[in-house]
């Protein structure tokens, strides 16, 4: 007997789809991808298609790396084979409602590709299974917004942006008027996108937005969350606006955060919630905070995982430095929502915007169920104000080099992530940091060119 195709192959032919466009995401988190014939979609759609395993193998600007194991020049870079997930069917309103689908690589046996970042939460997120809850997460980006294209920002040479409005005007209806269509089609695109967005406005600084994306299962989030950076760089096209991502693009302006919402569910019941407690957290949420609050620092690259990462990380500019908690305190690492058997959750608000949202939401969630596997106990007290109750607590490296050595050497997280991944994304962090260490600054011209 027959087996009925996936409804979104149905949905495909009824559509007369001509041509598929699909995508996978590299270690950074940049979607990499192509158009594929209806006919070597519907091929692909069963047994997978190849794709070079290059985008494991070079970095944001295509330079190969020249320090991993998996992937590189001495094995060639042949394809990977590649599966496409036909669950995250969805059009793309924006180039003329083409279908799209995501997809994340396997070995040839059909088991997870060690390094892919989709596999990599997936892992975490069967283990959250095995102990019986479902991750529910909602992520938050903030973002500045830019007149360029890439063709005036080359000519710039990365000097000098045109920032899309004026001034520090944050929830400002009048800066919202003054880019309507560009703000109405995040809102609306991204919907019809299967991107929900359930709150979007002007954030403290000239044209920054932030976006609070619709609360969902992590995986799904997660795929949300990387659909919604490469649409929005998309949608801005149309209106000659070039956002950025990056977590600090100026000294003198606050950085752009990531911060990642989460409650763990039995399938029926928010198991953060409890009526009885005084502070309305359950000791299964107190046991995930204290995972969180101990393994911070060694999951650290991976949701502060570029060089410009750790300019976000200084204080007074609204990101936390320390790994601290608090009720309703913005200030703390991990912000404790706690009120209402369906909101009561918890905001970690260290991630930037940088991240690559499969790394930060494996990241994050595998600290928190450390901390309920282990019963770890929530012994720190929460922080009042301004990181007051936090003097004695050390803050967060400043650099990627420091925090890629304490990953690196993480127990937690090889158990969590696997040898092979821990060590490839170390890998890329040491090539990222060495990047930099190579490269001459303007401030580095502007400080000594003359004087010393």
């Amino acid at each position: 007997m027959a087996t009925k195709p996936h409804p979104a192959l149905a949905a495909l032919r009824k559509f007369g789809a001509t041509k598929v466009k699909v995508a996978v995401s590299d270690i950074d988190g940049i979607l990499r991808g192509k158009y594929l014939h209806i006919g070597k979609f519907e091929g692909a759609a069963e047994g997978g298609f190849g794709f070079c395993d290059v985008v494991f193998g070079w970095d944001a600007h295509d330079n190969c790396y020249d320090n991993t194991q998996v992937t590189g020049w001495q094995h060639g870079f042949p394809d990977a084979l590649a599966r496409v997930d036909l669950d995250t069917a969805r059009h793309v309103p924006w180039d003329n409602n083409v279908p799209f689908f995501l997809g994340d690589f396997v070995n040839a046996d059909g088991s997870p590709f060690p390094v892919c970042p989709r596999q990599t939460l997936k892992r975490v997120l069967k283990r959250a299974e095995k102990l019986g809850f479902a991750p529910m997460t909602g992520m938050e980006f903030e973002w500045f917004n830019f007149r360029e294209t890439p063709q005036t920002w080359a000519a710039k040479k990365g000097v000098g942006p045109e920032p899309l409005t004026p001034g520090m005007f944050g929830y400002s209806l009048l800066r919202m008027a003054d880019n309507p269509g560009f703000f109405n089609a995040l809102m609306d695109e991204m919907l019809a996108f299967n991107v929900p967005i359930e709150g979007l406005h002007t954030e403290t600084g000239p044209g920054v937005y932030e976006a609070a994306i619709g609360f969902s299962t992590a995986l799904e989030q997660a795929d949300r969350a990387i659909l919604f950076k490469t649409g929005a760089r998309e949608i801005g096209k149309r209106y000659g606006v070039m956002p950025s991502f990056m977590a600090k693009w100026s000294q003198q302006y606050p950085g752009c955060s990531g911060h990642i919402h989460q409650s763990l569910s039995d399938g029926k019941t928010n198991l953060f919630y409890d009526a009885k407690s005084g502070r309305k957290m359950s000791k299964l949420f107190e046991s995930y905070l204290a995972g969180q609050i101990a393994c911070l620092m060694e999951f650290a690259p991976m949701f502060w995982p570029t060089i410009n990462s750790y300019k976000r990380l200084v204080d007074g500019f609204w990101a936390p430095v320390k790994p601290t908690w608090g009720l309703d305190n913005r200030t703390a690492s991990f912000r404790v929502i706690a009120g209402s058997p369906k909101a009561t959750r918890l905001e970690t608000r260290c991630p930037g915007a940088d991240v690559n949202p499969y790394l930060a939401m494996a990241a994050v969630i595998a600290a928190g169920l450390h901390g309920v596997e282990k019963g770890l106990k929530l012994t720190a007290p929460p922080i009042t104000g301004t990181n007051q109750g936090a003097e004695h607590i050390p803050r967060a490296p400043r650099s990627l080099i420091e925090t890629t050595r304490i990953f690196s050497e993480s127990k937690i997280a090889r158990d969590w992530l696997g040898d092979t991944f821990v060590e490839h994304f170390a890998a890329t962090r040491e090539w990222e940091h060495r990047q930099w260490q190579d490269a001459v600054t303007d401030w580095e011209l502007k400080r000594y060119f003359e004087i010393i």
